[in-house]
């Protein structure tokens, strides 16, 4: 009986201990606005910036348009179609963790790009 307190007792403890972690967590974010980037939702993938809510309007307008030129030239490559996450680590020094993701394009060749991130307010935020 005793033994089989103790084994619920490691069962609770290792259910409770395994949640996502802060690398996780940035790196699901940035890959999901890649993904509003590589799907037109412009506006969607700037609202993923840091301090994306106090950006002026006419600086919004063009990083959505320069966001739109950077699309287009991507279809020399045959598009972006899918985004994958590579890896992500932590600089405890600078306070923002790094996002590796793998950039797939529809020619078969793949580009890696870093995407810092920042945890503002709870979310997680392209810096």
């Amino acid at each position: 009986m005793r033994k089989l307190v103790y084994l619920i007792l490691i069962v609770i403890v290792v259910a409770c201990s395994t949640g996502v972690s802060r690398e996780e967590q940035a790196a699901l974010a940035a890959k999901g606005y890649y993904t509003h980037l590589v799907q037109g939702e412009y506006e969607q993938f700037v609202e993923g910036r840091f301090m994306a809510d106090s950006l002026p309007a006419d600086y919004r307008s063009q990083l959505i348009e320069g966001y739109k030129q950077y699309m287009a030239q991507q279809q020399d490559r045959q598009g972006i179609c899918e985004v994958r996450v590579s890896r992500a680590y932590t600089d405890s020094l600078a306070h923002y963790t790094n996002v590796l993701l793998m950039l797939c394009y529809g020619d078969s060749t793949t580009e890696e790009v870093v995407v810092p991130m920042v945890e503002h307010n709870g979310r997680w935020r392209m810096k």
